[in-house]
């Protein structure tokens, strides 16, 4: 089977969100339950020192995805998890 590249942005409830504890969080879920190995994070800079984390992983294609989404998206300190871009890998 194939596999899909999957790029999420979580939202952060506050500023004072622990954005460390978040990935910590992200990668435990993703890694423990799943066949990721690999998870990239990238801080993006929003307003008023608000920052979205923008994770990206490699996600087999056989697997049901939603529910993992919105593991992600009850994540202590995260308002919001969307998926931003999906594309199948070669």
């Amino acid at each position: 089977m194939g596999s899909m590249n999957i790029k999420m942005k979580l939202m952060p409830a506050s500023v004072e969100a622990d954005l460390e504890g978040i990935k910590t969080k992200v990668k435990e879920i993703l890694e423990n339950k799943n066949e990721v190995k690999t998870v990239n994070f990238e801080e993006e800079p929003l307003a008023f020192g608000l920052k979205s984390l923008i994770i990206s992983f490699i996600w087999p294609e056989d697997k049901e995805f939603e529910p993992v989404e919105n593991e992600l998206g009850k994540i202590e300190n995260v308002n919001s998890a969307e998926t931003i871009d999906l594309r199948r890998t070669l």
